[in-house]
């Protein structure tokens, strides 16, 4: 796991001082990212740099890697992530005749290009298994490939220029370079005042995203993207055993691909189904103790008081889990003093790049993270079975299934809007801008066939699935792999192999839900492994501080922010408003958001154009 970055300018000579000391500010950015080591490749029209977290084939896997063999021009690559299934790979294109300098994926994914990605790079990555996002230079054809794995595990993001492109694996390090203006307009608050994940749209102007699945293609005629990867109809017809023995079978392999490391490594253990399965089936194939670790908060267990989304606290469960599987595992405890330490709370800003949604979840991801990392380099994690299997209850709530948009949208969300000048809320058009949204992610969703295309709850279920696994997921892909990486930790995610993915979104709702429950094909799969309690466990929302205190310590910071007219976000909200709004409905979220929002105007010295 690593930093990249990089700038292809085809009018320019990037090797002259000037840029030689851009690219060091933009490798720089990324050091976080790869604590390990630092590279940087110049040639002409590229600039590669590199920071690496070092996984696999700790000495021999140095980047930015070159390909130059037979006297044919070089490739050079700047990669992030994981090839899980690389060693496959490797002997295959040994049979072909590739020789090997390391025993990296790095160096695998190099020699794929040259085997399979010389006419069309879609036939290369298409053989990848793995979370990855990475840069290939192609010194023949002068072309720059910009690749990101298919479900948007990896960040990767890119800034056109006139006569080229900067990328980067965050926005920091596209930023850093002096072409670069810090600037937001309407969009880009569009996209921060909405829960949803806009593939187009990255909130600094004129910066985008590598799609999922997709490919930008950067030569002299311009920037073209294309797709290598996307959700399809698999037109299923295996019944409910065979659906959840072939949902076992994929678990199985995919989790023994994700224990590959040379470095230590452990599973975030929630206590819930998602993370109990994934640390059991861990814990069954490795060959050594699995460590465990869970975050908990200052006397939660004990002043536990359940709400809809929370019904039962976590412990318990983090408990009977790891003594049934033997784990070797360890409670990381938090107060509201550490969640509001404003360090941490500008470390996690400065990990995000944008206003924090989550609030005390990402300052809390951030110190859970920070622990773990003085003892592993590597962690599994339970995200994207929700998503997947349908654990959320908004896939059970028939209201919010046939509501004509998002269904996951937040009363947070409507609280914010409602703080915000009059005259802006008129000018964003926030409701046009989530309506747009949906229906142009409802256009991609690909039609059901067979039997089950003639019920229509199948058909709206069909999309349901798709928008959480391509609008909402991806927010907390993001939130992982930032939280994670801003402290030198590889979080892997084995419920997002494509393969997976791919047969359980096939499968009928009528399956996925054939018990009556949330998340029936995963506890069917996996009830073999889990203590009893885990099994019957209702889905429980991540765990939030509900300490009191936390809550006024928001509220004091959140009432000098109002009271203050030179703040930055001040021209964008009604104060009046506020005040009355936010004591009404005691909306901690809400005063999160805005709060992360003053944070990022100011620590970014952002443009603001509305």
């Amino acid at each position: 796991m690593c930093g990249i970055c990089g700038w292809i300018d085809f009018d320019r000579d990037l090797g002259n001082p000037d840029p030689r000391r851009e690219l060091a500010g933009m490798t720089a950015t990324m050091a976080y990212r790869g604590p390990d080591d630092e590279g940087t490749w110049i040639d002409g029209p590229a600039a590669l740099g590199h920071r690496r977290l070092a996984i696999i084939d700790i000495q021999g896997g140095r980047q930015p890697m070159t390909l130059q063999e037979d006297g044919r021009p070089p490739l050079v690559l700047v990669y992030t992530g994981e090839t899980y299934n690389y060693r496959e790979l490797r002997q295959r294109l040994a049979a072909l005749g590739h020789r090997f300098g390391t025993n990296s994926d790095t160096e695998v994914v190099l020699h794929a290009h040259r085997e399979w990605g010389n006419r069309d790079p879609c036939a290369a990555v298409s053989e990848l298994n793995g979370m990855f996002a990475y840069a290939l230079w192609d010194t023949a054809k002068r072309e720059l490939l910009l690749i990101r794995d298919r479900l948007g595990i990896k960040p990767l993001y890119y800034y056109p220029t006139e006569h080229g492109v900067l990328f980067g694996s965050e926005p920091k390090a596209i930023l850093a370079n002096s072409l670069v203006e810090r600037a937001m307009d309407a969009h880009g608050l569009r996209r921060i005042l909405c829960s949803i994940a806009d593939p187009y749209n990255t909130v600094f102007r004129g910066m985008r995203e590598v799609r999922p699945g997709h490919i930008v293609r950067v030569t002299r005629d311009g920037i073209k993207q294309m797709s290598y990867w996307q959700l399809t109809d698999s037109g299923h017809t295996d019944d409910v055993p065979t659906t959840v023995r072939r949902v076992r079978e994929l678990l199985d392999d995919t989790v023994q691909r994700q224990l590959v490391a040379d470095v230590p490594l452990c599973t975030l253990l929630s206590g819930g189904l998602d993370s109990s399965a994934m640390t059991a089936l861990a814990a069954r194939f490795s060959d050594e103790r699995i460590r465990s670790f869970a975050v908990d908060f200052v006397g939660y267990t004990d002043n536990f008081t359940p709400d809809p989304s929370r019904p039962t606290p976590d412990g318990p469960y983090v408990h009977d889990v790891a003594k049934f599987l033997g784990t070797d595992h360890t409670d990381i405890t938090l107060s509201a003093d550490e969640l509001m330490n404003q360090n941490v709370r500008a470390a996690t800003l400065h990990a995000r790049d944008l206003p924090l949604t989550s609030g005390n979840i990402d300052s809390s991801l951030y110190l859970l993270f920070r622990a773990i990392g003085q003892h592993s380099t590597v962690a599994l994690s339970g995200e994207a079975a929700d998503e997947l299997f349908g654990g959320y209850s908004s896939f059970h709530d028939l209201a919010q299934v046939q509501a004509d948009t998002f269904p996951w949208i937040e009363g947070s969300d409507d609280i914010v809007r409602r703080c915000l000048d009059p005259g802006l809320v008129e000018k964003l058009d926030l409701p046009g801008y989530l309506d747009e949204q949906y229906r142009r992610a409802l256009a991609e969703v690909p039609a059901l066939t067979g039997p089950a295309s003639a019920d229509p709850h199948e058909r709206r279920m069909r999309e349901v699935c798709y928008l959480f696994l391509t609008r909402y997921l991806p927010r907390l892909l993001d939130r992982k792999d930032r939280m994670s990486m801003a402290l030198g930790l590889e979080v892997r995610v084995p419920y997002c192999d494509h393969r997976l993915v791919e047969y359980v979104f096939g499968t009928p709702w009528a399956h996925k839900s054939f018990d009556r429950r949330e998340k029936s094909l995963l506890r069917a799969a996996t009830a073999d492994l889990l203590p009893l309690s885990v099994v019957q466990r209702v889905k429980s929302a991540i765990p939030a501080i509900q300490d009191p205190t936390y809550g006024r310590m928001l509220r004091t910071r959140f009432t000098a922010l109002l009271n203050d007219r030179n703040a930055a976000v001040a021209p964008l909200l009604s104060v009046d408003r506020s005040r009355v709004l936010l004591d009404a409905t005691d909306n901690l979220r809400a005063i999160e958001r805005i709060l992360a929002l003053q944070d990022f105007l100011t620590d970014y010295n952002v443009s603001l154009t509305v």
